[in-house]
């Protein structure tokens, strides 16, 4: 497999290369959290999903206790779950034991879970996102956060010894959002957006909005676009479509996809051999992409240790 190193960006940095792993078991999350560190892995990401696998948080907790050097994010946590004031608070104290290793990737959910499994309303999305980022922004930043908004308030502070900021990331998909995320966080973390809704949709809506707010070039975190390296494509495709075919039915993935021309899940996918992530890996470089948050899909029994494998090659 190619050794080839990936070029530098825009920016004076190569494309960040990590993994999003399943919030498991604690051994599981942490034994993958060491094994893709000790393979050279940029990052590590952990999503929230209600009820599946160890909470997102608690997992950050143990692999930054258990890690020294890999970067840990999350991808993402849902606004409802906490209080902002409450979600800083935790993200410092996981930033304590991570030695300024982690990100705090946030987001909205979507409704079927915050109305049908929680009970709140989804409604008026970006101006609760402008709220809550109005609250966790400063207190993520070591300052205090004094806001009276519609939907969140909080006049508060934290104190904790050593504290270290904590770098904020807003999963941005609609003009809205990505405004939002250009003025008061550090980038965007993307899932199911295919190549050219990034290239011509997010990218260019963050980075102007950055741009405006005199803030620097936001961080681009692609991910959950299903790669694996296999050579038979037709197969993978079809193993993926039945695996991750259910996000197309999800509102939100459904216009990304939309935006992107695909007609379904599969259609986005990153597959074939390595002539053929190495161009995908080199495209979403040269669009601006700061870091790929590999989402490997087990197509068939060896196919995410062989991805894992071509990865781990490119850095």
């Amino acid at each position: 497999m190619s050794g080839m190193a990936i070029e530098a960006n825009e920016y004076g940095e190569r494309m960040r290369i990590g993994v999003m792993v399943e919030g498991g078991t604690a051994d599981e999350v942490v034994g993958e959290a060491k094994d893709l560190e000790e393979r050279g892995f940029d990052s590590v990401w952990v999503a929230s999903f209600f009820g599946y696998g160890l909470e997102a948080l608690t997992a950050m907790t143990l692999a930054a206790h258990e890690t020294s050097r890999i970067e840990l994010g999350t991808a993402v946590v849902p606004i409802y779950y906490h209080h902002p004031a409450a979600l800083a608070e935790q993200a410092v104290s996981i930033q304590q034991v991570a030695g300024g290793r982690f990100t705090l990737g946030i987001g909205l959910s979507h409704p079927f879970i915050v109305e049908d499994w929680l009970g709140m309303p989804y409604t008026k999305g970006a101006a609760k996102m402008s709220d809550y980022l109005s609250i966790i922004r400063p207190l993520l930043n070591g300052a205090a956060a004094d806001f009276a908004g519609d939907h969140y308030s909080a006049h508060a502070d934290i104190h904790l010894a050593d504290a270290r900021r904590v770098p904020l990331l807003s999963a941005a998909l609609g003009p809205r959002m990505l405004k939002l995320a250009g003025e008061l966080t550090d980038g965007t973390v993307t899932y199911m957006t295919g190549l050219q809704t990034l290239e011509n949709h997010v990218i260019p809506r963050i980075r102007s909005a950055a741009e405006a707010a005199g803030n620097p070039p936001p961080r681009i975190v692609a991910g959950g676009i299903p790669m694996a390296l296999v050579n038979d494509v037709d197969a993978a495709r079809a193993a993926i479509q039945e695996q991750y075919g259910g996000y197309g039915e999800v509102p939100t993935y459904s216009r990304m996809l939309d935006l992107e021309g695909a007609a379904k899940v599969a259609d986005i996918a990153a597959v074939g051999d390595e002539t053929a992530l190495r161009r995908f890996l080199d495209r979403l470089e040269a669009m601006g992409v700061t870091d790929l948050m590999a989402s490997l899909a087990a197509v068939d029994d060896a196919a995410v240790e062989r991805t894992t494998d071509f990865l781990a090659a490119q850095l």
